[in-house]
């Protein structure tokens, strides 16, 4: 009997490993949908789990940020970025914004609620990582952020204030940190770029992630005929996070991560646009990256022609936000 008993619990003891393995997770390859609400709101979000997850393996985290008039599924499907997940094993958490907070579902980037840490839109996003984190084996040192449009100035804003979050991110046609503070001004950012000093914004940024600050590797993409952002914007973006980082070394304004590129070089896809790269390094580490896409307008260069914003004819960019990624961890 006693040993009819003891079989019974062991029998369950291994039921109950192979539950908190499997129960809490999806089968890979597939999307699971949810949402998330704090003090500041609910937003809805989709989850691509890669083809392969194995719980008990860490893995990295890429939140994928939506430009205005796009939703996760556009935004996934434009970017193929499930795909390279699949390929890279990594999971990809895909924030949307509610036609209720924007009717064009943009991210409220120009509102200072959105622009400070523990607060607004950026809180929100912050909290599906941790919803993430706790119900799937992702590791903590490799947590990114890469957007288009609004979703790329929402990713400036992340990289800025949560710098102890994430490793590395992407601006993709997007905007610096508080390049505009007001509706208003956020159109004028776009159409002229912003009337505000990128060192300053940079000293914000260094001061927004409060008393746990990282370094801030990004990668810049921009099209050189955007329509929409203004090219000067990519520039603005990359010369707030060399000051970012030129504080964030020794927290001071000393120059030690200059502003000017390290490496220059140019090259073009075949049939395809030509672009040119930038890059910025500080003791011997890429931190700041920058492609400029030769006569590229406001798009998501090498995505699926398919979809609205996509340029097939550019580089793919994609692949070039992956390869920068697999660069850093925090």
């Amino acid at each position: 009997m006693k040993r009819s008993l003891g079989a019974f619990w062991r029998m369950g003891a291994w039921l109950l490993v192979l539950f908190a393995l499997s129960g809490s997770t999806a089968h890979a390859g597939s999307w699971v949908h949810g949402s998330y609400t704090n003090l500041w709101g609910t937003r809805g979000f989709q989850l691509w789990v890669p083809d392969g997850y194995v719980p008990g393996q860490r893995i990295p985290l890429v939140v994928g940020l939506h430009g205005c008039l796009q939703n996760p599924d556009q935004f996934a499907g434009l970017t193929r970025l499930n795909q390279k997940a699949d390929a890279e094993k990594f999971l990809v958490l895909y924030p949307n914004q509610s036609t209720t907070s924007n009717g064009t579902q943009c991210w409220n980037f120009m509102l200072a609620t959105n622009q400070e840490r523990g607060m607004g839109e950026p809180s929100i996003i912050v909290g599906m990582v941790d919803w993430v984190k706790s119900r799937y084996w992702v590791d903590g040192q490799r947590v990114y952020a890469g957007g288009v449009s609004a979703g790329a100035v929402m990713t400036s804003i992340l990289l800025s204030c949560y710098s102890d979050v994430f490793a590395a991110g992407m601006v993709g046609a997007g905007a610096m940190y508080k390049g505009a503070t007001t509706a208003s001004g956020s159109a004028y950012a776009m159409a002229f770029g912003s009337i505000y000093d990128p060192n300053a914004r940079g000293r914000d940024a260094w001061s927004c992630s409060g008393q746990r600050r990282w370094p801030v590797p990004v990668l810049v993409i921009h099209g050189t005929e955007d329509s929409v952002v203004n090219p000067i914007n990519g520039e603005q973006t990359v010369q707030q996070f060399l000051q970012t980082n030129d504080y964030g070394d020794d927290g001071r304004d000393n120059n030690s991560v200059p502003y000017a590129p390290t490496d220059v070089w140019y090259d073009s896809v075949p049939g395809g646009r030509g672009y040119y790269v930038k890059n910025y390094e500080y003791g011997g580490r890429l931190l700041v990256q920058k492609y400029e896409i030769q006569g590229m307008d406001h798009a998501w260069p090498g995505g699926d022609a398919s979809y609205p914003f996509a340029d097939p004819s550019g580089p793919d960019a994609t692949t070039i936000m992956w390869d920068f990624f697999a660069q850093h961890a925090r």
